[in-house]
C-alpha cells in the first residue's frame, strides 16, 4: 500500500516522501495517527498544495520540541517498586509510570512518547527514550527503587547487588563483635586463674602424719 508522509517517519521516510508500507501499519498507525494519507492523485495534489503550510508547522513544533528536550534530556526520574531482596521487580515499569514521573517533576510528556526498548523488570538506573517530535529524541534515567533512600544511594552509583554486600557484610560484623563481647564478659566473670586464691594443704598434710 502506498501513503504520502506528512511528517518524518523513522526507517521510513521524510515529509513528503510516497513510500510503500503494509496495509495494516498503515491503517493502525499511520493514518490512525495522521503521520500519512493514502497516496491516492487527489492526496498527493493536496498535500503539494499545504505543504509549505505543513513545513512551517512542523519547523515550529520542532523549535518548541527542541527546547523541551534541552532542559529533558538526561534528567533522572525515580520510580519506587516492590522487589525481591534480589532486586527483581514484581512486575515492570511501564511507559505510562515513566511519563508520570517526568510530568509530577514539571516535564508535561505523554506516554505514547515513550520508548522503553528493554522491559524493566528489575531494579537499578534504566536508560529510556523519549520521541518528543518525529526529529527530537532524547534519553531520560529511570532510577527504580524500594524506597527514596535505596534511590539516592544508587544515584551515587551504587548497584543493588553492592548494597546488598555491604549490608551483609554490616550484619556479620555486628555478629562478631557480639560474640567478641560475649566473650570478653566471660573473661571478667572468671577472671585469670593467677587471680584466684590458693588452697594451702600443708596443714592437712601435717594431721596425716
Amino acid at each position: 500500500m502506498q501513503v504520502i508522509l506528512l511528517e518524518r517517519v523513522a526507517k521510513l521516510g521524510q515529509m513528503g516522501d510516497v513510500v510503500d508500507v503494509k496495509p495494516g501499519f498503515a491503517r493502525n498507525y499511520l493514518l490512525l495517527q495522521g503521520k500519512a494519507l493514502t497516496a491516492s492523485a487527489a492526496n498527493i495534489k493536496a498535500f503539494e498544495g499545504q505543504k509549505a503550510q505543513l513545513e512551517a508547522q512542523n519547523l515550529e513544533t520542532r523549535k518548541e520540541a527542541q527546547a523541551l528536550g534541552d532542559k529533558l534530556n538526561g534528567q533522572q526520574f525515580v520510580v519506587i517498586r516492590s522487589a525481591s531482596d534480589g532486586g527483581n521487580l514484581y512486575g515492570s515499569v511501564t511507559t505510562r509510570d515513566a511519563a508520570e514521573a517526568a510530568t509530577a517533576e514539571g516535564f508535561s510528556i505523554d506516554r505514547k512518547q515513550v520508548i522503553i526498548k528493554t522491559p524493566i523488570k528489575e531494579l537499578g538506573i534504566h536508560d529510556v527514550h523519549v520521541n518528543l517530535h518525529p526529529e527530537v529524541e532524547v534519553v531520560i534515567e529511570l532510577n527504580v527503587a524500594r524506597s527514596p533512600e535505596e534511590a539516592e544511594l544508587q544515584a551515587s552509583g551504587k548497584s543493588i547487588q553492592e548494597l546488598a554486600a555491604e549490608e551483609e557484610a554490616a550484619a556479620e560484623f555486628e555478629i562478631s563483635e557480639l560474640f567478641d563481647d560475649i566473650g570478653a564478659a566471660g573473661m571478667d566473670d572468671y577472671g585469670d586463674d593467677s587471680d584466684q586464691p590458693r588452697v594451702d594443704d600443708s596443714e592437712g598434710d601435717d594431721e596425716e602424719k
